[in-house]
């Protein structure tokens, strides 16, 4: 018995689109994962008005700034990494660089 060939183009067909859907289906789910896993941290902006506000206060104190004691600071790192740790740990090494000119030594 032969089989027609538009019966098995149209499985093949079938097989095809199904397995795309499915692939689609797969693809939204992993996005709404990965939207709901973003939104759950926090979002700490750069501010940049307050961190000025913060090193012309700080200069005008004559303050110094601290030396990093945090973990976080890596070489090759600017003071934009810090950010995704702690926006206090990003205004304070931008203060530090303002003062001294430089990144935190490694």
């Amino acid at each position: 018995m032969r089989i027609p060939g538009s019966l098995v183009l149209g499985v093949l067909f079938f097989m095809t689109y199904a397995a795309f859907a499915s692939e689609e289906d797969d693809l939204a789910e992993m996005q709404k994962q990965l939207n709901s896993e973003v939104m759950s941290q926090p979002f700490l902006a750069e501010q940049p008005e307050k961190v000025d506000a913060y090193i012309k206060e700080s200069m005008k104190k004559d303050l110094k700034p601290e030396v990093y004691k945090g973990s976080h600071w890596q070489r090759g790192y600017t003071c934009r990494d810090m950010l995704r740790y702690n926006w206090t740990e990003y205004r304070n090494c931008r203060y530090y660089r303002s003062y001294y000119g430089r990144y935190y030594p490694y």
